[in-house]
């Protein structure tokens, strides 16, 4: 089963505990961690091409195998969407992998990458972890969790999006000119870093955590997968802010995405989308 062309809303409450599933993918991050952290700036790591011409190592290999023998244990009846090996079962639940989020900056020794779980229920991404185990930092969120990183000392500490409210007033990550430019969309770009008070190309995943530490107010980039998103999504939404895809849907398989700080949302859709 693989993520349906559009889901219900992200916002939509769940009824349940999800705690310890939270729990599992907590757990699944530190496995996938150990695999990815044995690995990196290795000097003879394996980097091979695949057919879409991106990069794929070991570490990505053996990271979702780690993944995945653990999920084939506790959680059998599951379906698993992973970026290396595909989709394995049928169920509302899926689980979406990224085993290294950011291969080209792991094969070229930078740390900014990240291991990305994500758990999504009849559609809906509902528990997300991002972990960044090279710089020692992770955020996790759970439908009605809220949203959470580790401070220094290794305890928790909730996360929130900031309440700015006026576009001029607002910090924005556009990811990459070139994907703006490739799917047709440079004038929406320049607009928009005409009329945020700041703009940066941090890219991947940190710029979306970010968002949710109130940091940033407007994440968007294009050519994205539902294993590049979905873990995303939850500690978007339950650190206040609101994700969709370029055109405001609630969907992650639209190859778009756009997050940002709630209040704001749809001011920043009609400037993008102005003519």
């Amino acid at each position: 089963m693989t993520s349906p062309e559009s889901s219900p809303s992200f916002d939509a409450p769940f009824e349940g505990d999800l705690s310890a599933d939270l729990a599992l993918a907590l757990r699944l991050a530190d496995a996938a961690d150990a695999a990815s952290m044995s690995r990196f700036d290795a000097p003879d790591l394996d980097v091979q091409t695949k057919a879409d011409a991106s990069h794929v190592t070991e570490a990505d290999l053996a990271t979702e195998r780690a993944i995945r023998a653990m999920l084939e244990a506790e959680r059998p009846g599951d379906g698993v969407f992973g970026e290396e090996f595909g989709v394995t079962g049928d169920s509302a639940r899926q689980w979406i992998i990224d085993p290294i989020d950011g291969t080209a900056n792991y094969l070229k020794g930078i740390p900014m990458w990240t291991v990305l779980i994500a758990l999504s229920i009849d559609g809906v991404p509902r528990i997300g972890v991002a972990s960044q185990p090279a710089l020692g930092r992770r955020w996790w969120a759970a439908s009605g969790l809220g949203a959470w990183t580790n401070n220094p000392d290794g305890s928790p500490r909730r996360v929130s999006v900031s309440g700015i409210d006026s576009i001029a007033e607002s910090s924005a990550s556009f990811q990459s000119v070139s994907q703006w430019d490739d799917t047709g969309h440079l004038d929406a770009l320049m607009r928009l870093s005409r009329a945020v008070w700041r703009d940066r190309g941090y890219g991947d995943t940190w710029p979306y955590m970010l968002l949710a530490e109130g940091r940033l107010e407007f994440v968007a980039e294009f050519g994205v997968k539902e294993y590049d998103v979905a873990a995303l999504v939850p500690i978007v939404t339950e650190a206040g802010g609101k994700f969709t895809d370029f055109d405001g849907a609630d969907s992650i398989a639209s190859r778009s995405a756009l997050a940002t700080n709630r209040v704001l949302h749809d001011d920043f859709l009609t400037l993008l989308h102005s003519p």
